[in-house]
């Protein structure tokens, strides 16, 4: 079976189909990281908590790694996924604190992401679920590292 399907209306746009236990494995063995400074890029590990120069910027909010790239995990050109991401960059709440990151796969697979901090969970999971996105990273203050599947 192929990754999407046609949409409803039979048109060209394709729907992604359930994430598999593959997929879930290729989440979970990414890298993620951060861009701090030009230096500085800490890694987030899920089920972990985060790195401590995260902490100190997050305190006690809660926070996600994001991206608007490759809706349902299908790979697109790097055009419309630049354009995804700056209207995910300004659909984001004022008073948004948001740093560039990266999702590095085992297989190199890659996404441009956004590590965000204030907006609670549920317009997360709103921007997640607007961008098509399968699954993103979210955790609250020092909690740990989750993965949060938008798309069962």
């Amino acid at each position: 079976m192929p990754p999407w399907q046609p949409c409803a209306r039979g048109c060209r746009h394709f729907r992604p189909t359930r994430m598999d236990e593959a997929l879930l494995a290729q989440y979970r063995a990414s890298t993620y990281l951060v861009c701090v400074d030009r230096v500085r890029w800490p890694a987030i590990v899920i089920e972990q908590a985060l790195p401590a120069t995260l902490q100190a910027l997050v305190g006690t909010q809660p926070w996600a790694f994001i991206t608007a790239w490759n809706p349902g995990s299908i790979r697109r050109a790097d055009e419309p996924n630049q354009a995804a991401q700056r209207k995910l960059l300004g659909e984001l709440p004022r008073n948004t604190l948001s740093l560039p990151a990266i999702g590095i796969g085992p297989d190199g697979w890659y996404e441009p992401s956004l590590f965000v901090v204030g907006p609670e969970f549920a317009a997360l999971d709103a921007l997640a679920t607007a961008f098509r996105q399968n699954a993103y990273l979210r955790g609250r203050g020092a909690d740990h590292a989750s993965l949060y599947v938008v798309r069962p």
